[in-house]
Formats: structure tokens, C-alpha cells, sequence
């Protein structure tokens, strides 16, 4: 399932990317369906590309019907980036450990430069559930449960990847230099 998302944020490309990249930990407080966010690893492959893993601690309401399937760390998973900063981009791909086999999510962000004062920021990736991988469906259910829980995942996804951009707003608003 194709997910993408855009949003502009009044805040210069530079400043956007950077707080994207560098103060994710920050935005914590800003983002009402996350309880945490840890760096697992920041690699810098050159002086243009920055590799970071971080582990995310997600929260909010999960339907009933998807809930019963679900192990204790589902709202658990781990974002890999590839920040490339001469071109203003982000490879990512998103592990959730308790479905590593079953849900498959990558993409890439871009960040448009909008007459130097405002940033497009633009996510683009897809979203693949396989729920005969998942432990505890049915397989005669696998076919039902598989887009019902892409589907909520992309319906949860989407407004808190725009949470996460009101977030880098809120963070520029608060800490002006």
C-alpha cells in the first residue's frame, strides 16, 4: 500500500532537514502518539551522508480486531536512514521487530526548497503486510486481516508523520536563534 505525505513548514530547508536529522529526540513532547525516540546508531559514511538508526516508542488507541493479534512490542520500531545532505534526502526503511517477516516499509523524504523561506517536506515509501506471517492468523484470515491492517497502519501513519512535521515547526518556533 503506497503511503505519502506532504507538508510545508515556514522554516528554510537547512534548518528543517537539520532538525529532521539531528533533534528528532527533541520533538518527543510534540508528538501525542509517541512515548520515545533512541538513537541506536549515527554512522557517518562521509562528510554528505549520515547513517542513523533509531528505535521509536509509538502509543494510541489500535482496533480491537487488530489488537487480539498483536504482541506487547508491536508499537515498537526501529527507523534506518541514510540522510544524504547535498541533495536534501532521506532513504529509510522501518523494522517492527515483533513483525520483522511480516510487514515490510521503506521509502524516501524530500525536502523542497520553497523560495528559501518555507520547505515542502515530501514522504514517499510503500506499506506491505503479509499476514500469513503473522503469528496467530488464521491462514483462511490472512487474506481479510492483511489490508485491514495495512490499512490501519497507514491510516495511523499518515497524520503522525504530519505530527512529526508540526513537530519540527513547533521545536523551530520555540528555539529561534
Amino acid at each position: 500500500m503506497k503511503l505519502d505525505v506532504s507538508v510545508e513548514i515556514p522554516y528554510p530547508r537547512e534548518k528543517v532537514y537539520a532538525v529532521y536529522r539531528d533533534k528528532l529526540i527533541d520533538l518527543v513532547p510534540y508528538l501525542p502518539n509517541v512515548r520515545g525516540i533512541s538513537i541506536t546508531s549515527r554512522a557517518e559514511e562521509n562528510a554528505t551522508t549520515l547513517k542513523l538508526v533509531n528505535r521509536w516508542l509509538g502509543g494510541g488507541d489500535v482496533p480491537t480486531v487488530v489488537r487480539k493479534f498483536l504482541p506487547a512490542n508491536a508499537l515498537e520500531w526501529d527507523d534506518f536512514a541514510t540522510w544524504h545532505s547535498e541533495a536534501y534526502t532521506t532513504d529509510w526503511k522501518t523494522v517492527v521487530p515483533a513483525f520483522k517477516e511480516a510487514v515490510r516499509a521503506e521509502g524516501t523524504n524530500r525536502f523542497e526548497d520553497l523560495a528559501g523561506t518555507r520547505t515542502r517536506v515530501i514522504i514517499a515509501g510503500n506499506l506491505d503486510v503479509d499476514a500469513a506471517k503473522i503469528r496467530g492468523v488464521p491462514r483462511l484470515l490472512a487474506g481479510t486481516i492483511g489490508p485491514a491492517v495495512e490499512k490501519f497502519l497507514v491510516g495511523s501513519i499518515r497524520p503522525n508523520l504530519v505530527a512529526v512535521s508540526k513537530g519540527v515547526e513547533r521545536y523551530l518556533n520555540e528555539h529561534k536563534e
